[in-house]
C-alpha cells in the first residue's frame, strides 16, 4: 500500500515537472533537458572520482609511508576484502556491471534504445570504487562514462522520456562523464562521438558539446581545478627527440597490443571455466595484483601498480625517479592490467593505458639519452607521445588520444609528436588486430552491434529494405544435444535462435525453451518462424512480425532461398526509435 502510495507520489510530481517543460518551445526544453542531465551526470562522476580517491589515499598513500612489512600486509587485506566485496557485488547482483562500462554504453545506445536500469548503474558505483580504490590496477574513466550514461537515462525517464526516447540522454551522460572525470571536455567529445556513435555528423554533436562543458564546470564548481594528473610546462625541447618518437611509440602500442590480445583471451578461458565461482575470479585477479604491484614496491619504493597510477606518472614527468624505475613500472602495471581486467574486475582501461604508454616514453627517453643529448622536456614529450600511442592502439580513436593529452597541457610545441605517435599507433592497431579492445568484448560476449542510421522521414524508412536493418550473421541452432544449447546461451543473449537442419530451416526456438528442454532433459519446442526477401521493404513485412510466434523473421535471398540475415521486432523498433530522436 505505501509502495503505490510512493509511486502515485512520484508519477503526479512527473506530470507537473513535464507540465512546466511543456511551456517552453521545442528548443529551450532540449537545452534545459541537456543541462539538468549532465549535471547529474557530472555529480555521479565527481562522486566516483572523490571516493575512489579518498579510500585509495586512506589505505595505500597511508602504508607506504610505514614500513615495508606493514605496507604488505596492510596491502594485502584492503586487496583482498574489497576485491571479494566487489565480486560478489557484481556477479550476485549485476554481473553486467563487470569491467570497463563503455561496451555496455555502445550496447544501450545501439541495441537497448538508450535504457539503462538502475540496478547495474548502483553496483558499479559501489563496486567500482572498491575495486580502483581497493588498489586494483584498473581506471575510473570507463565506470564514469558508464555512470555518467545510466543516470542520465533514469532522469531521463523521471522526467517522462519513454525508453524508446533515451538514446540522446545515454549520449549526454556519457560526454558529461567523462569530462568530469579527465577534466578534458573536448576530448570527452571527440571519444563519444569517435567511439559511441561513430559518425562526425550525427545530430546529436550539439548536446554533447553542451553537456561536456557542463561536466567540466561540474569538477571546476566541486573540486577546483582537478586534472587526471599533471604535466608540466615544456620550453626547450630539441629536434633530436624526434628521432625517438617512432621507437616510443612502436613501443607504446605493441604493449596495447600484447594487453589487448592477453586480456581477451585469458577473460574468455576464465569466464568458461567452472571451477572457481564467478564471484572469487576478482579476488584471484587482486591478489595478482598484489604480487605484482609488491614486487614492484620493494624494488622501487612505488606504489603506481595499484589504483591509477597517477601520482607516479606524475612524479616521472616532473623528473622525480630515475627513467631506470619507469621500465619496471611499465613491465608490472601491464600485467596486473591485464590481471584485473580478465578476472572480471570493475574498472577501466584509460589510466592504465596512459600510465604504461607514459612510463614507456619516459624509460625510451632515458635510454635513448645516453647516446643522444636529450633535454628533460624531450622526456616529457616521449611521454606525451606514449600516452596517445598506447591509448589509441587499445581504443581505436585516434582525435580522442590526441586531444587527451594536448588539453591537460594546451602546448602546440607536443602537437607534431602527438600526430606522428599517432599514425604509427594507428598503423599498427589495424595490421594486428580488426577490432579494437570494446568491440572485441563485445565480440567475444556475444553481441554483434548492427548499426542502423535510418533516414529521418518517415516514408524513406518504410520503404527501406529489411536488408538494411537485418543482423546479416544469424546465430542458429544446429543441434538438440544439451551441452550444445547451454554453450549458445552461455556465449550469445539473444532471446531466439533459429533452428536450422542443414540449409533447411526448421522453425525457431526461444532462449527460455531451450532452458526448460535443458533441464527437462526433453527436446525443446520449435515453432513456426516467419521469413521474407532481402529486397522487400520494412512497410512490407510489417504485419508478418504478428504472425511469427517469436517475433522474429530470417531474411532469404530471393534468388538463391539462403538465408541472408535474421530481424527481430526489436531491431524494428530500435530502428524507428531512432527516426523520432
Amino acid at each position: 500500500m505505501i509502495k503505490k502510495e510512493f509511486e502515485l507520489d512520484i508519477e503526479s510530481k512527473q506530470k507537473v515537472i513535464r507540465k512546466f517543460l511543456q511551456r517552453f518551445p521545442e528548443n529551450i526544453r532540449s537545452i534545459i533537458m541537456t543541462c539538468i542531465l549532465s549535471l547529474g551526470a557530472g555529480l555521479s562522476a565527481v562522486s566516483f572520482l572523490f571516493l575512489t580517491n579518498l579510500l585509495f589515499s586512506k589505505t595505500y598513500v597511508f602504508f607506504a609511508t610505514k614500513s615495508p612489512m606493514v605496507f604488505l600486509g596492510a596491502s594485502f587485506l584492503v586487496i583482498t576484502i574489497t576485491s571479494l566485496l566487489a565480486g560478489y557485488l557484481l556477479y550476485v547482483f549485476s554481473p553486467e556491471a563487470a569491467g570497463s562500462g563503455i561496451p555496455q554504453v555502445k550496447i544501450a545506445f545501439w541495441k537497448e534504445i538508450g535504457n539503462i536500469h538502475i540496478k547495474p548503474v548502483l553496483v558499479k558505483f559501489i563496486a567500482g570504487v572498491l575495486s580502483i580504490g581497493g588498489g586494483n590496477s584498473l581506471g575510473r574513466e570507463g565506470p564514469s562514462v558508464y555512470l555518467g550514461s545510466g543516470v542520465a537515462s533514469n532522469l531521463d525517464g523521471l522526467f517522462g522520456a519513454s525508453q524508446r526516447q533515451r538514446r540522446r540522454a545515454t549520449l549526454i551522460g556519457a560526454s558529461a562523464g567523462l569530462a568530469a572525470a579527465f577534466n578534458t571536455p573536448i576530448a570527452a567529445i571527440t571519444f563519444v562521438i569517435e567511439e559511441i556513435v561513430g559518425d562526425m555528423n550525427s545530430r546529436y554533436l550539439g548536446r554533447v558539446v553542451l553537456s561536456s562543458v557542463i561536466g567540466a564546470l561540474v569538477v571546476y564548481a566541486t573540486l577546483g581545478r582537478h586534472p587526471a594528473f599533471s604535466l608540466p610546462s615544456i620550453e626547450n625541447i630539441s629536434w633530436l627527440h624526434y628521432l625517438v618518437v617512432p621507437v616510443v611509440s612502436i613501443a607504446a602500442s605493441i604493449a596495447g597490443v600484447i594487453f589487448q590480445r592477453t586480456t581477451i583471451y585469458c577473460r574468455g578461458g576464465l569466464m568458461k571455466q567452472k571451477r572457481i565461482p564467478l564471484w572469487l575470479l576478482p579476488v584471484c585477479g587482486g591478489i595478482i595484483t598484489w604480487v605484482i604491484g609488491s614486487g614492484a614496491y620493494l624494488a622501487t619504493g612505488k606504489i603506481g601498480v595499484f589504483g591509477l597510477g597517477y601520482q607516479d606518472l606524475s612524479a616521472a614527468l616532473a623528473h622525480n625517479f630515475e627513467w631506470k624505475i619507469a621500465g619496471i613500472l611499465v613491465c608490472g602495471k601491464l600485467f596486473a592490467t591485464i590481471a584485473g581486467y580478465s578476472f572480471g574486475g570493475c574498472g577501466g582501461i584509460f589510466a592504465p593505458s596512459l600510465f604504461i604508454g607514459g612510463l614507456t616514453g619516459y624509460f625510451l627517453g632515458g635510454l635513448a639519452g645516453i647516446w643522444l643529448p636529450l633535454t628533460p622536456d624531450d622526456l616529457v614529450v616521449l611521454a606525451a607521445v606514449g600516452m596517445s600511442a598506447c591509448l589509441g592502439t587499445i581504443v581505436r580513436a585516434p582525435l580522442t588520444s590526441i586531444l587527451i593529452v594536448f588539453e591537460m597541457t594546451h602546448q602546440f610545441s607536443m602537437v607534431p609528436g602527438l600526430l606522428l605517435g599517432t599514425i604509427i599507433s594507428q598503423a599498427i592497431a589495424h595490421r594486428t588486430d580488426t577490432l579494437n579492445f570494446y568491440d572485441a568484448l563485445l565480440v567475444q560476449d556475444g553481441h554483434e552491434l548492427h548499426k542502423i542510421r535510418p533516414p529521418i522521414d518517415l516514408q524513406s524508412w518504410q520503404n527501406l529494405p529489411v536488408s538494411a536493418i537485418a543482423s546479416p550473421h544469424p546465430v542458429a541452432l544446429d543441434s538438440s544435444d544439451e551441452k550444445k544449447m547451454q554453450e549458445l546461451l552461455d556465449q550469445y543473449p539473444y532471446n531466439a535462435f533459429p533452428v536450422m537442419h542443414g540449409v533447411q530451416v526448421r522453425g525457431v526456438v526461444t532462449r527460455r525453451q531451450m532452458q526448460d528442454a535443458i533441464h527437462s532433459h526433453k527436446e525443446p519446442v520449435i515453432q513456426e518462424i516467419g521469413t521474407c526477401y532481402s529486397d522487400q521493404t520494412i512497410k512490407d513485412v510489417g504485419n508478418k512480425f504478428v504472425e511469427s510466434a517469436a517475433q522474429v523473421l530470417l531474411v532469404i535471398d530471393r534468388n538463391t532461398n539462403a538465408v541472408t540475415g535474421i530481424i527481430t521486432l526489436h531491431d524494428l523498433i530500435r530502428a524507428q526509435a531512432a527516426i523520432q530522436n
